[in-house]
């Protein structure tokens, strides 16, 4: 017989790579699994941390190992102060890592965050490596959170997650299927930086520009959105893609963000108007574009404002990935499946990660 109460820290460094989320989370099992975030903490990396991670896909073998191990200690170290300071007692720590590469066609995917290194330094059980297993068995690995979705927030018909890249889940035909959208806080945070700007608060500098439609044609045009199988983005489309035709249009950075933001609206909201079954689907928004009044604008524009946006708190937009990945920590202790076949196109639902401790 399994508990049916859980304690877990989820650990989530997302793609935009500002700082390291750390979420507490309970968990009670009453027919269906019911959470309570009870506490949570950013924390940022040290500059010197920060722009090693940001730069880990041009280092060499030995410095990616030694970074790994590094990583794994500083996260450690943030978990052990983390519940000395709340007088915390985690069943187990269950970590995403740091993306370096993530290339499924090659049967690759590497997060960084040493699992080892994390145990030792904090003192718990860790769990980390979720995506591995996905990709050996011919997924994509991404996204993973959509088990999350289906078994915490049942009752909602769309969670989007608007972080450096924006992704979707849903039941479509009693299966759980999601992907990613567009890119998002990755291209509109380095647009903003041009202004000295860290992200366009309220994506207020977005909307004192104008939409270039030459733009907006050539993005729309990218073969990503034309698949429609399982389907993800990683830094490597950033870099190979949407970067050089941001580039090539010389727009100014308001304009461009502008333009991107039309573009993410316009993708997001078809995707929804494809996919719903009702007239008013709920939705659930969360990640930092969720703050970003003038998208949420836009998106309503393309949905034609027949849509309910699902109320939450700010802790649940700003932690729903460090939630989810406690979550899938607590399916990989208890053996129960935390990856579906039907969302990355693998041989198999799953259970992904690696224990240590």
């Amino acid at each position: 017989m399994h508990p049916t109460n859980y304690h877990l820290i989820g650990l989530m460094s997302g793609t935009s790579g500002d700082g390291l989320d750390i979420a507490f989370v309970h968990f009670e099992w009453k027919g269906r699994w019911v959470f309570r975030i009870d506490r949570t903490e950013t924390v940022s990396f040290p500059a010197n941390l920060g722009k090693k991670l940001s730069e880990a896909h041009l280092l060499s073998g030995l410095e990616i190992c030694k970074l790994d191990v590094d990583f794994g200690q500083w996260m450690g170290r943030q978990v052990k102060t983390f519940c000395e300071k709340h007088q915390l007692e985690p069943d187990a720590v269950a970590s995403h890592g740091h993306t370096v590469f993530h290339q499924p066609e090659n049967r690759l995917s590497l997060q960084i965050g040493n699992g080892w290194a994390l145990h030792q330094t904090s003192g718990y059980k860790v769990i980390n490596d979720f995506r591995m297993l996905d990709v050996q068995l011919g997924g994509q690995g991404a996204p993973l959170v959509p088990i999350g979705d289906q078994l915490l927030f049942p009752e909602v018909d769309f969670c989007i997650n608007l972080g450096g890249i924006s992704n979707i889940s849903m039941e479509k035909d009693g299966q759980r299927i999601a992907f990613d959208c567009s890119p998002f806080n990755l291209l509109l945070n380095a647009e903003a930086q041009k202004l000295g700007k860290s992200y366009d608060n309220e994506g207020k500098i977005a909307q004192s520009g104008e939409v270039n439609l030459t733009l907006f044609e050539r993005l729309n045009e990218i073969p990503f959105y034309s698949k429609n199988q399982a389907k993800s983005l990683g830094r490597e489309d950033m870099e190979q893609v949407f970067t050089p035709l941001i580039r090539e249009s010389g727009l100014s950075p308001a304009d461009a963000l502008s333009t991107l933001v039309e573009h993410f609206a316009f993708q997001i909201g078809g995707v929804i108007r494809t996919f719903s079954t009702k007239k008013t689907p709920s939705i659930l928004l969360t990640g930092g574009g969720a703050y970003n009044a003038y998208f949420i604008q836009r998106l309503d524009h393309y949905l034609r404002k027949s849509w309910k946006r699902v109320e939450t708190d700010s802790e649940l937009i700003e932690f729903k990935e460090a939630l989810i990945f406690a979550f899938l920590g607590l399916l990989r202790l208890r053996g129960e499946n935390n990856c579906l076949a039907s969302v990355t196109g693998s041989s198999r639902d799953n259970c992904g990660g690696t224990i240590y401790g």
